[in-house]
């Protein structure tokens, strides 16, 4: 499941995932699930057609990612493998990043994060500009609803209705999902 929250130049995505890391941290072996959140640039392309005509919209780079996965044989509502990657280096995210807040109350901590984007851009290293003169004010409106998508994602992953492995598959690594 894939759902998203766009503002003027950049929005939020959220989806379910589960994840088998090939290359695991010691401690951190076998798969893990959850919902996977990321502050994306978007972008409105040209019409292709009459004014009518739909507007192509374009979902870009990351910039933030958060992780709020759990270890699929482990205790529901552990978070134990919860954690975020403050910047990226292309499409790629940078190392795992634990923070005690995060993993004490993971959805909290989210709607704190979202509630304040030119830190999370500064943290990013990404110039302030590359979001709207709007985008923060809206994504702390829409902070709340976020959050609140982000629940209910657990509370699916956590009934076996989303998060899942693929059927069939058995890997060194695997990932299911959108994002």
């Amino acid at each position: 499941m894939l759902q998203a929250f766009v503002f003027e130049r950049v929005g939020i995505v959220v989806g379910d995932l589960y994840f088998l890391d090939p290359n695991p941290r010691p401690g951190q072996e076998g798969p893990e699930h959850g919902v996977r959140l990321e502050l994306r640039v978007f972008d409105r392309g040209e019409l292709k057609g009459t004014i009518y005509s739909a507007t192509p919209i374009e979902v870009g780079r990351p910039i933030w990612r958060v992780d709020l996965l759990e270890s699929v044989d482990g205790k529901p509502g552990s978070f134990n493998r919860t954690h975020h990657h403050p910047k990226f280096s292309g499409w790629n995210p940078q190392p795992r990043a634990f923070v005690r807040e995060l993993s004490a109350d993971p959805l909290g901590w989210l709607g704190g994060e979202l509630a304040d984007l030119p830190a999370i851009l500064d943290r990013a290293d990404v110039p302030q500009d590359v979001a709207g003169p709007s985008d923060a004010a809206s994504l702390k409106d829409m902070a709340p609803t976020i959050v609140g998508v982000a629940r209910i994602m657990l509370d699916k992953v956590r009934a076996g209705e989303l998060g899942l492995a693929p059927a069939g598959e058995a890997a060194d690594s695997i990932r299911n999902g959108w994002l």
